[in-house]
């Protein structure tokens, strides 16, 4: 199974379809990663707040495959924003990752009430700058977040990680991705499980005998979006990559599109997240 990937504006490249580890316990990770990496996925989505770092270190110190032919994020949690505080929390989590070098580090979220994302952000420049990490990028921001953050340092980042399901497609933030190169990267892409119930994905799902949840991966990957699906079903792990064996029609993406709606966000609103 060879997932494609999406080249950044950096020059790097990330797989398009990844492996997320959000509420995975540091127990379950490295089963479950290596149960990953056997179904065929290269890229893994970690975070410190997910407090499994070194699960997935544990993972990636058992030598499967190559670590140049694997992909690995993390992210700066809220309470480590800051020049210097995030390039401490960074030493640790490298620590419990068993890296030397990290693919992709994210901060977490703006939590602009801290009004910190800013200095976490040029921390981040000076990570690039020192080889420790390849490629830099965000997490739940906003346009106004993302236009702080490159007025201030004429540095774009090469991803923003936000919500974007069939319910919750954020339309003009792609748009304002697209406009800068900022590749969009979905979490949550299933809508935690409350989109595979919708009559319209159900009728997809039939026509092309895919499961509910192939369907909506499916579209991801088609609109040019780079998806993190959880489970910790080793069946589902194994489901969510075959979805590269057929392509959706333009009617069926005409009425996924029609799913969208302003009041679709599952996950906390970046302006107003207080944590």
């Amino acid at each position: 199974m060879t997932i494609p990937s999406i080249k950044l504006s950096d020059n790097t490249t990330i797989p398009q379809l990844g492996y997320g580890l959000w509420q995975v316990s540091d127990e379950e990770t490295e089963s479950l990663v290596l149960e990953a990496i056997r179904a065929g996925y290269r890229s893994i989505d970690g975070a410190q707040i997910y407090h499994n770092e070194a699960g997935l270190g544990r993972a990636l110190g058992a030598d499967q495959v190559k670590r140049n032919e694997l992909y690995i994020t993390t992210k700066i949690w809220n309470s480590e924003q800051g020049y210097d505080t995030t390039l401490k929390s960074f030493d640790v989590s490298m620590k419990k990752l068993n890296l030397q070098v990290l693919d992709l580090l994210l901060i977490h979220w703006p939590a602009p009430s801290k009004g910190k994302f800013v200095d976490t952000w040029k921390a981040l420049i000076q990570l690039k700058k020192d080889n420790r990490v390849r490629s830099i990028g965000v997490s739940n921001f906003t346009e106004d977040h993302l236009t702080q953050i490159m007025d201030a340092t004429s540095v774009t980042p090469v991803i923003n990680q936000v919500e974007v399901h069939p319910r919750f497609q954020q339309k003009a933030l792609r748009e304002f991705h697209f406009k800068h190169n900022i590749q969009t990267e979905s979490w949550s892409p299933l809508g935690q499980g409350h989109v595979i119930s919708d009559p319209v994905i159900a009728q997809i799902a039939a026509k092309y005998q895919k499961s509910p949840a192939q369907i909506i991966l499916r579209w991801h990957i088609e609109n040019g979006l780079v998806a993190i699906p959880k489970s910790v079903t080793p069946a589902r792990i194994i489901e969510n990559i075959q979805i590269f064996d057929f392509s959706l029609d333009a009617a069926d993406l005409m009425l996924i599109r029609g799913m969208d709606s302003s009041t679709g966000r599952i996950g906390p609103d970046p302006m107003k997240a207080q944590f």
